[in-house]
């Protein structure tokens, strides 16, 4: 044995956002069904590629807008990550997780990413996601920003 080891790289090139909207006194979560190739017809939260020049925090922003024509999120970060290995390219994504909270009278406007969505409760959402670890994440999400006040120290002024 010669001592050297392959490697497995990681690779953080996207974000991922939960949306929180109260609604009758229970915050929903907001899922989306995919309609492309990827992960088609697959329930899941926001998630897309970061952009030259962007910080993961503006991708989050920008993501949010372009696949539900949210404009106005109150955004954390969540200290959370989303990761998958990809088995054929050999190499782990990993994502930050942001949640956003969202004002009641925005309107979702779903773009050709999706064919539909649903603002859920936590129990409903966790029961629906199909990806691997989108439960943990949102049971974290509940825990810390449902159930509590988030720290201020997390919030992203955007």
């Amino acid at each position: 044995m010669s001592g050297d080891y392959g490697e497995v790289p990681i690779k953080c090139t996207g974000v991922a956002i939960v949306l929180l909207k109260k609604i009758e006194n229970e915050y929903k979560v907001l899922l989306l069904k995919r309609s492309t190739t990827v992960l088609n017809n697959v329930w899941c939260y926001i998630g897309g590629g970061i952009e030259e020049g962007e910080m993961a925090w503006e991708s989050a922003v920008r993501e949010v807008k372009e696949e539900t024509g949210i404009t106005k999120v109150l955004l954390y970060t969540t200290n959370k990550i989303d990761q998958i290995y990809s088995p054929k390219e050999n190499y782990i994504y990993v994502a930050p997780v942001f949640v956003g909270y969202v004002e009641e009278q925005q309107e979702v406007t779903l773009n050709y990413e999706h064919s539909e969505y649903k603002w859920l409760s936590f129990k409903e959402a966790i029961a629906m996601v199909s990806l691997l670890g989108n439960d943990e994440v949102l049971i974290s999400i509940e825990k810390h920003f449902v159930m509590r006040n988030p720290s201020e120290y997390l919030r992203i002024e955007n």
